[in-house]
């Protein structure tokens, strides 16, 4: 499956992992906060995720 180095991912749950490796095969991926304002790394996620 053909990946893009510049997404490093290591969710396997997702559709969109690369199962050859620790990439993404979307060219674009969309960041979201769950909280009003994103104060650490744990207040963001990949909304591009779409489980397997």
């Amino acid at each position: 499956m053909r990946h893009n180095e510049s997404i490093g991912c290591t969710v396997t749950e997702c559709k969109f992992h690369c199962q050859d490796d620790n990439y993404c095969t979307l060219n674009h991926i969309q960041i979201v906060t769950h909280n009003s304002c994103a104060y650490s790394k744990e207040c963001t996620d990949c909304g591009s995720f779409v489980k397997k």
